[in-house]
């Protein structure tokens, strides 16, 4: 009987997103039991703790997180340090033997990556948040891992619609789970203002009232904002925060007049229209109204990144958009912020520093590959590849389907080295999934256009070119669906895949 080893749900060659390299060894399973530990060095604890928290709910264990030297009992050991230099600071190394697991990296956050993958070698029902009855067995073998591109995102649209910081916070934790290490949230736009801003209040009291269809608004108070920002730190995922502008500005221009050319506050809108709006580009407290928003949001954003925007701003000249962000592009520097910002705001000559969005389904773009060219880094999300607010098909309930329809096999076959034309790989920062909520409502949405696409966009962000293979993919993805399951998420069944 021993010479077979059971069955499992996955193995080290199941991972999404998949491995650079991975050899299971059936032989080699591990049990976790109740006299197991987690073992940690200090700098590990956060991560060791992690861990624990994933793993107590279903199996009942206690699993205390002990010194790395305690060698007495079986368990997991987290390694921190002195790990392949081809790692990075994200990669890792997992060997699962019949003696215990071993996680090994460079960093806190490489032990993090190796948490997600060994999730994956659990069965399932450790994703319960109640004790199950059943053996916790572990898929044996070992996995060398690090990442493709260093920017892997993916974006909230809280304007549209507003989420509460505990929904963002599950999503947060499922993006986690798939290698995700930023969070761009989308805060303000035509239909609603999200962020307290304390030297402008009435932005949120007045526009963070509204949303779309007249839904019920709301807005984070900053408080609320740090704490969402610290949650996704504990994750390991950076937070950007947009403000959009000079367009998409209607929440913001209806809550003060002087906003407008004609110093009127105009209408509260909760249509899905875009290009209408626009800050008045020639008055000075236009400018005022931005450093106060940029230096307010500066102070509880640790992360490098601001996004300022710059899409759709059909309402504004050429001449008068490249005058806005001549003026406002140094504010962030002086506020020790980089730019981040929608591929539009390239014909403003950003600083090098600046990071471009490139949102558009069009292969070509002159401007950016001329950015491109200049030391700019581009994030590649074209909408008919990355973005998750995209209907499947004709018949899916709810999403938009202005860029075509992306079925599971559509988000996940493009490569975003070869997307752009002119534009290579080492141009490339990385990647994102924006998910727009004009249609979305309830996390059940959120998880429903996400779940399976993201999966898909978090390894094309993360895995190898050379292992990028829908057939093979597939059958990966459909081992992710009782994980889903556990976990109570309302994930979309294509019918592209043949779901266990």
């Amino acid at each position: 009987m021993a010479d077979n080893p059971p069955t499992l749900e996955r193995s080290v060659t199941d991972i999404v997103p998949v491995p650079v390299r991975a050899k299971a060894d059936p032989k080699a399973n591990f049990k976790l039991t109740a006299n197991s530990v987690i073992r940690a060095e200090h700098q590990a604890r956060g991560v060791a703790d992690y861990l624990a928290q994933l793993l107590r709910p279903a199996t009942g264990y206690k699993l205390p997180v002990v010194e790395r030297h305690d060698k007495g009992r079986p368990g997991i050991t987290l390694q921190l340090g002195d790990a392949d230099r081809r790692l990075g600071d994200e990669g890792y190394q997992l060997t699962v033997a019949k003696d215990g697991v071993t996680l090994w990296a460079n960093t806190p956050k490489g032990l993090f990556s190796a948490v997600q993958s060994l999730r994956q070698l659990f069965p399932s029902a450790i994703n319960k948040t109640t004790v199950q009855k059943q053996d916790w067995i572990v898929s044996g073998g070992t996995v060398f891992d690090h990442p493709r591109f260093g920017w892997r995102s993916a974006m909230l649209d809280v304007a549209r619609h507003f989420f509460k910081p505990d929904q963002v916070k599950r999503y947060i934790d499922q993006i986690a789970q798939y290698k995700i290490n930023t969070l761009h949230l989308h805060l303000t736009d035509d239909q609603g203002w999200r962020i307290e801003i304390k030297s402008w209040p009435k932005l949120a009291e007045i526009g963070g009232k509204t949303a779309v269809g007249g839904d019920p608004g709301g807005y984070y108070t900053q408080e609320q904002y740090k704490d969402i920002v610290n949650y996704a730190a504990s994750r390991h995922i950076t937070v950007i925060p947009e403000v959009d502008m000079p367009g998409h500005t209607n929440a913001a221009q209806a809550s003060y007049g002087e906003l407008n050319c004609d110093g009127k506050p105009v209408p509260p809108r909760t249509d899905i229209e875009v290009g209408y709006s626009s800050l008045c580009i020639p008055k000075p407290i236009t400018y005022k109204f931005v450093e106060d928003v940029i230096r307010e949001l500066a102070a509880i954003t640790p992360g490098p990144y601001l996004n300022i925007g710059g899409d759709e701003a059909h309402s504004t000249t050429p001449a008068d958009y490249k005058t806005f962000y001549d003026k406002v592009s140094p504010m962030l520097s002086q506020y020790d912020k980089k730019i981040m910002g929608w591929h539009n705001i390239v014909v403003t000559n950003p600083p090098t520093s600046a990071v471009p969005q490139y949102w558009d389904p069009a292969t070509s773009n002159a401007d950016v590959v001329a950015a491109a060219k200049r030391g700019n880094k581009i994030v590649m999300s074209p909408a008919n590849k990355a973005y998750l607010d995209m209907k499947y098909n004709p018949q899916t309930p709810i999403g938009l389907h202005w860029a075509g329809y992306v079925e599971v096999k559509d988000a996940y076959s493009w490569d975003p080295a070869t997307y752009l034309q002119g534009l290579s790989e080492n141009q490339i920062a990385g990647v994102e999934a924006p998910l727009w909520t004009e249609t979305v409502r309830t996390s059940a949405d959120i998880e429903y256009l996400a779940f399976p696409r993201l999966a898909g966009a978090a390894e094309i962000g993360w895995s190898p070119a050379s292992t990028h293979n829908w057939d093979n993919y597939r059958v990966r993805l459909a081992k992710q669906g009782p994980i889903w399951t556990a976990q109570g998420m309302n994930f979309y069944r294509s019918p592209q895949v043949d779901w266990k």
